[in-house]
């Protein structure tokens, strides 16, 4: 590990309890400017796990105290009672394919992220998934502290363990197989992050709105590594959450993430053609192996400060 990695780890590795609630809420207040914070959850057939995760927020850190300004469930066309959920919860849910129509919608969750900084107002955005169970509201308050305390941080990651089953540690699989071999091999000044892939993380818009979003799996590493090659190792930190627990993926499902993810890499190394960007895989049918071949995510969106209603919406 580099020594600049090591150094960084002391300095910009934390607890969430490090910053207990009274503390940021205090913060907040002493602050003449009152730096507001958005909440953003990206659902898709979410509806057993939404409500929990909205009413944790709500309670806890609209309630009891005011640290989230604002809580939005962006709905990317679910077919269940996703949405019906997040609104009894008391979130504020706002359908995909009403933000920005007149560029149509691409499936993926960086497509939702992206079009949800048109939609939220507050100077800090925290991104949590919607798929956690026993959510604890150190996901957001942890990820948001650095930001409300030190005027330095503009980007912080959760980390956690990720059990698999009753197998500790054996979760995000694909972070150990794809994403931390590329980031130690292309970008070693990441390779401190315990979770770079994961769906936590919070981050100041004037940042945000300058970064190019990938549509798809790819986005938590894109966001990443461009925001080190923006703002610097030392404006990037994590905070240890605890546990998460959510649904894990299949096999060929997390080979079709994989696949999105060495692309987005790819893309950041040479910006080069990928000659077949496609993944086949087998799945046995009644004759054998039978090959079905995916589109690897390849699009991405501009940085939004680029798209005309965003700049007319901040300019008014």
């Amino acid at each position: 590990m580099l020594e600049e990695v090591e150094r960084w780890l002391t300095r910009r590795s934390w607890s969430s309890g490090d910053r207990p609630l009274n503390r940021l809420a205090d913060a907040r207040t002493a602050d003449p400017r009152r730096t507001t914070v958005s909440v953003v959850l990206p659902a898709l057939n979410e509806e057993a796990t939404v409500g929990a995760i909205v009413a944790t927020i709500r309670r806890e850190l609209m309630e009891k105290v005011r640290l989230v300004d604002e809580l939005v469930v962006i709905d990317s066309g679910s077919t269940d009672a996703t949405a019906a959920v997040a609104r009894a919860a008391g979130a504020r849910v706002v359908h995909r394919d009403a933000i920005l129509p007149r560029i149509p919608a691409l499936p993926g969750k960086g497509e939702v992220l992206w079009r949800s900084l048109l939609v939220t107002s507050g100077e800090i955005v925290c991104f949590v998934d919607a798929d956690l169970r026993d959510f604890s509201a150190d996901f957001v308050s942890g990820t948001v502290g650095p930001l409300l305390t030190d005027p330095a941080i503009q980007f912080v990651k959760a980390m956690y363990d990720r059990p698999l089953g009753d197998a500790a540690g054996q979760g995000g699989r694909v972070t150990e197989l794809v994403a931390r071999p590329l980031l130690n091999l292309h970008w070693p000044q990441l390779a401190g992050f315990v979770q770079p892939l994961g769906g936590e993380y919070a981050v100041r818009r004037s940042l945000l709105e300058r970064l190019p979003f990938p549509v798809g799996y790819g986005v938590e590493l894109g966001l990443l590594v461009d925001a080190l090659h923006t703002v610097g190792l030392d404006a990037l930190a994590q905070v240890d959450v605890g546990v998460r627990l959510h649904r894990h993926q299949d096999g060929q499902a997390l080979g079709r993430m994989a696949a999105a993810i060495y692309r987005t890499a790819q893309l950041r190394l040479s910006r080069g053609h990928l000659v077949r960007p496609s993944l086949t895989q087998f799945e046995r049918g009644e004759g054998g192996f039978v090959p079905r071949t995916h589109p690897v995510d390849t699009e991405e969106r501009p940085p939004m400060r680029e798209i005309a209603e965003y700049a007319e919406r901040w300019a008014a």
